[in-house]
Formats: structure tokens, C-alpha cells, sequence
């Protein structure tokens, strides 16, 4: 992505902020007809474009990854740094948000109508059917409904089959390279749309939401807010410059393309080929481990989500009058950390998870009612950080695989 179509897409987002504050002080019928007829229709559209994208990516990138790798052992180790990273990384940012929420308290000074709250909570599915689902009775189906798990285990065993073929599926192999160009093209001319779409999404949002919504819940956002740039500079920042062994700023520097895409859409599969190839061209990740690690954090990788539960569940319960124990503390990081791979690929995931913690810690789950109006806004900075953590592990795995096949090298007596 140029740096002219970045700028245009921060300058929409800017513009559809202003756009959004200034919708709050016309009629509301004069907003509805706005957002009904012009901004709804233009964000729709350019969600869309960049959504029909997302399953042929999905499938052929992870396919070209799977077979590139050629060594099931090392598809198995990149997975299972790639779990191990993701479920760290979750902790942390759990604890992040609570120990911010109990710091700032940002549910102890609101007057919240907690009689008039309604919220119907969907359930999650069981762990053992998120587990047993994963491999598809129908793989076009699977594509239909795109269904993330789904696809990503039939491109593996795709892959597999073509690394194990070899020559035989030369054919194949090119076919899907070609049209991986052509997805990657596509991607170049509907990222053209983006600067429409973000000022049309966030003008929309913010219009929603209201000034008087916003200023009622604005120690809540302040509190969602700062954990989730905590996170990303402390968490994430460590991690590269610890591991991967680069800057920290020229990584989010470079990777910034991605992250305001992400702010527009709210939607990490839906970033998922803009987010790829800014992590290929920009920072330097080789194609095999971007195509698998990025994809599967856009599924399970939910950092933001996390940090978006510990700090609602602390409100919700100090809105409430509650106290917390310790032992409901450590449940609600144990609960969201094990849910954000249980109810991977659930739409709405981030809601049904926040009403299994509280759930788990006996709170009421009418308290999602309260946050519901501005969760619209954080999501779209939620997203933006759980992109950027897909990208920070497949940065850090790409150099951990360089690194020990420079090791590799130089053990082995045939390089001699």
C-alpha cells in the first residue's frame, strides 16, 4: 500500500470523526436518512469488496505456505510456537486490563440505569464441538459459510498433499500461484475504495453512538483504550525488539497500512489480505509463515477482545455494586483465554465470550446491555491491535525459522 493511499485513508478516518459529531446535533430522522441511504450503503459496499476476498485468499495462501514448508515437523513446530504465543499473549493482555480497570475504576462514578437492561446472551457451543468441527464433513460448505477453522485445516491437508506429491502437482502448484497474484491484484484495487468506506464506517459509528453516550462511558473507553497501547507497546514491543530482534517503532510504523484498515472494517478476517501482504512486503515475513500464523490469529488471536472482557467484567461489577475475589479474578483470565480458542470462528465472538465470564464470576449478563452502544468504536481499535499481534508472532516465528536454518546450515557436513 502507498503512502498516498495512507494518508487519504487517516484523513477519512479524521473526517468521519468530525462528520460522526456533527451527525449528533441534527434530527434524528435527519441522521437516519444519512446513514440509511449514503454512509450504511458505502461502508456495506467497501466491507464487502474486501470481505469476498478473504476465503480464496485464505485457502490458497495457506495451501502455498503448508506446501512450501515441505516438513511436517516444521509445520508442527510454527504451529505450535504460534498457539503458545497467542495464548501468552492473551494472558497478558487479560491481566492488563484488569489491573487497569481496578486502578481507574471507570464503573464507580457513573449513574447507570441498571433496572431497564435487557440482553439476550447466545450461547457459546461446547469446547469439544469447536474441536470436532474443525475438520469439515463438507469443504465447500466450509467455504459457503467461511468458516476459518474449517478452511484453514482442508488448505493444511491441501498442502500437505502438494508438498507430498511434488512434481506431480507442478501443474497444481503454479495454478494456485497464479491465482494468488491475481488475489493479491484484487486486493490493490479495492484498497483504492478504502478512504470512502473508512469515512462512511466511522462517520456511521460515531454517529450511533451519540455525544451524550459517549461522555457517560468515556472513563470506560479511556480504560479500554489505554490497555490495548499498553499491549501493543509493552507486550508486543518486547517481544520484538527481545526475540525477533528489530525496532519496535519501524515495525508499527511499517505495519500501520494494516492497522488503519483494520480501525475502518473491524474485521480482522476481513483485514486478513491487506494485513498479509503489508507483513510480506513491508516486514520482510516469508509467504509460507505468514500465510499460516496470520490467518489462524485472525480465528483465534483475540488480544483486544481480551483486554475489552477484563475491563467490562470489573465495570459491569462495580456498575453493580459487586466486589471481585481473587479466585473470580483468576477465572475470568482462565475463562476468556481458553473461550478465545473454544469459540474461535463464532460470529459475534467477542460479546458471547464477555457473557461466559461473567457467567463464570456471577455477575448479570444484562450489563453487556450497557457497554453495547459504544462497543461498535472500540472494536474497530480492538481489531486493530489483534492484527497487529497476528503480524508480531508470524514476524518473530519467520526469524526463529531463519535463525535455525542458518544453524542448520552450518551443522550440516553437506553445506561443507
Amino acid at each position: 500500500m502507498n503512502q498516498n493511499l495512507t494518508k487519504k485513508i487517516l484523513y477519512a478516518l479524521l473526517f468521519g470523526v468530525i462528520t460522526g459529531l456533527i451527525l449528533n446535533f441534527v434530527p434524528e430522522n435527519v441522521f437516519g436518512g444519512i446513514d440509511s441511504y449514503v454512509l450504511s450503503p458505502v461502508g456495506e459496499i467497501f466491507l464487502n469488496l474486501i470481505t469476498m476476498l478473504v476465503v480464496p485468499i485464505v485457502f490458497i495462501s495457506i495451501s502455498l505456505g503448508t506446501a512450501s514448508l515441505k516438513d511436517p515437523v516444521q509445520l508442527g513446530r510454527i504451529g505450535g510456537k504460534t498457539i503458545s504465543f497467542y495464548l501468552i499473549t492473551t494472558t497478558i493482555a487479560l491481566v492488563i486490563g484488569l489491573s487497569l480497570a481496578f486502578v481507574i475504576q471507570p464503573g464507580a462514578e457513573g449513574a447507570f440505569d441498571t433496572q431497564n437492561q435487557e440482553y439476550n446472551a447466545e450461547e457459546a457451543p461446547p469446547i469439544m464441538d469447536t474441536l470436532l468441527n474443525v475438520i469439515p464433513d463438507n469443504p465447500v460448505n466450509a467455504m459457503a459459510e467461511a468458516n476459518m477453522l474449517q478452511i484453514i485445516a482442508v488448505a493444511i491437508f491441501f498442502g500437505i498433499a502438494l508438498a507430498k506429491l511434488g512434481d506431480k502437482t507442478e501443474g497444481l502448484h503454479k495454478l494456485l500461484e497464479q491465482a494468488n497474484e491475481v488475489m493479491m491484484f484484487l486486493v490493490n484495487v479495492v484498497m483504492y475504495t478504502a478512504p470512502y468506506g473508512a469515512f462512511a464506517l466511522i462517520a456511521s459509528s460515531v454517529g450511533a453512538a451519540g455525544v451524550d453516550g459517549l461522555q457517560q462511558m468515556l472513563m470506560y473507553m479511556v480504560t479500554i483504550t489505554l490497555g490495548l497501547v499498553l499491549h501493543a507497546a509493552i507486550t508486543y514491543g518486547i517481544a520484538i525488539k527481545a526475540i525477533g530482534k528489530a525496532s519496535p517503532v519501524q515495525f508499527f510504523r511499517n505495519f500501520f497500512p494494516a492497522m488503519a484498515v483494520a480501525f475502518s472494517t473491524s474485521s480482522s478476517s476481513g483485514t486478513l489480505p491487506v494485513s498479509m501482504r503489508t507483513a510480506q512486503e513491508k516486514l520482510g515475513i516469508s509467504k509460507p509463515v505468514s500465510s499460516f500464523v496470520q490467518p489462524l490469529g485472525a480465528t483465534i488471536n483475540m488480544d483486544g477482545t481480551a483486554i475489552m472482557q477484563a475491563v467490562a467484567t470489573v465495570f459491569i461489577a462495580q456498575v453493580y455494586g459487586g466486589d471481585l475475589a481473587f479466585s473470580q479474578l483468576v477465572m475470568v483470565v482462565l475463562t476468556a483465554t481458553l473461550a478465545s480458542i473454544g469459540t474461535a470462528g463464532v460470529p459475534g465472538v467477542g460479546l458471547i465470550m464477555l457473557a461466559m465470564v461473567l457467567q463464570q464470576v456471577g455477575l448479570p449478563v444484562e450489563g453487556i446491555a450497557i457497554v453495547l452502544g459504544v462497543d461498535r468504536l472500540l472494536d474497530m481499535l480492538r481489531t486493530s491491535l489483534n492484527i497487529t499481534g497476528d503480524a508480531a508472532c508470524a514476524y518473530i516465528i519467520d526469524r526463529s525459522e531463519q535463525k535455525k536454518e542458518k544453524e542448520n546450515d552450518i551443522e550440516s557436513p553437506e553445506s561443507v
